[in-house]
């Protein structure tokens, strides 16, 4: 019986975002299939992240693809890559926790995330749409943080998922700061 290694890994995408310590036992039978299918499949916990790193790295880029942010304006191209990159936040979120993995080193197709991010916030300062005193590699972790955060307090219950894209996009966009209205 072959396996389907896109079920195995969003099976397990699942499982360690909303179970971060699960063991490869768990995320077998998250997959439904034996440990030894598994470990077939990926020698071990590290080789499973590592898979679910590229998978997260193809989620974001085809978030980006969709989300078209050279057309319109820049904060119109950010709601829309918080909009499309939502179902796979929870995967960034564990992904984002387990950067310890990846000491030194960052693969490839992060920094052409972190690019494309990037000069969007450019893009968005040139035309006057953002602040100019927040570097746009600040404004990509940002982003990253908040897209975590986001999909941690949803998955808890602490925040309803249909919140998700307007708390991010209006924190990030707008700041904390209330403005005394004119």
């Amino acid at each position: 019986m072959a396996v389907d290694r896109d079920h195995v890994l969003r099976s397990a995408a699942a499982l360690l975002t909303h179970k971060s310590t699960a063991t490869m036992d768990e995320v077998a039978k998250a997959a439904g299939i034996s440990r030894a299918t598994l470990h077939r499949q990926f020698a071990g916990r590290d080789a499973l992240v590592r898979a679910l790193e590229a998978l997260g790295i193809a989620e974001c880029e085809a978030a980006l693809d969709a989300a078209r942010p050279d057309e319109s304006p820049a904060s119109d191209a950010v709601r829309r890559l918080v909009r499309e990159i939502e179902p796979a936040a929870a995967l960034l979120a564990f992904l984002y926790s387990e950067n310890q993995l990846f000491e030194g080193e960052q693969n490839a197709g992060w920094t052409r995330i972190d690019e494309r991010i990037a000069a969007l916030f450019k893009r968005g300062q040139a035309s006057g749409e953002f602040r100019i005193d927040l570097t746009p590699t600040w404004l990509t972790e940002a982003l990253y943080g908040l897209l975590a955060s986001g999909a941690w307090a949803v998955s808890e219950g602490r925040v309803a998922a249909k919140d998700f894209q307007y708390m991010i996009v209006e924190l990030l966009l707008g700041g904390a700061l209330r403005r005394e209205e004119s």
